[in-house]
């Protein structure tokens, strides 16, 4: 059962490791990344931040939607953290409404984006992705931390 997935372009780190694992109660994270699934470095840099009673896995995007689409994923209790709106909205689009909560926790400041929070900047694009989202059921909202107020989108 997924139950949150979090846009945070520092993926895995004290905030979610901590913070979120525990005010979840889940007991699997999933880092659906491209990037992280090829590289064995940044996998081996990511494990170090894992909490000990977790269970890890590393996966691109479209592996990532193969194994919820499949039904492989349904007996854990899964956080995902992804890098990017983009890799979000993919995964939320693409898994039958698998996911029901998306979290804005960290977004890079870039040219052309908006500062929503001390944490998250969008671009005009992302925001209207998140709209369309938002509209067809996910709860969309920001929140870096779960004590600290949550921001709807």
């Amino acid at each position: 059962m997924i139950k949150f997935l979090r846009v945070d372009h520092r993926l895995l780190h004290g905030q979610v490791a901590v913070a979120w694992f525990n005010a979840l109660d889940v007991n699997t994270i999933l880092i659906a990344n491209d990037e992280v699934a090829n590289d064995d470095f940044r996998k081996s840099a990511i494990r170090l931040a894992k909490p000990e009673q977790a269970k890890l896995v590393m996966k691109s995007i479209a592996d990532s939607i193969a194994a919820i689409n499949s039904g492989v994923t349904d007996k854990y209790k899964l956080l995902i953290v992804v890098a990017s709106v983009d890799d979000a909205v993919r995964l939320a689009t693409n898994t039958k409404q698998a996911i029901t909560t998306l979290n804005l926790g960290g977004t890079r400041k870039r040219e052309h984006t908006k500062a929503f929070s001390k944490a998250v900047n969008l671009t005009d694009v992302e925001c209207e992705k998140l709209k369309a989202l938002a509209s067809s059921g996910v709860d969309v909202f920001i929140q870096q931390i779960p004590n600290e107020k949550r921001i709807e989108f």
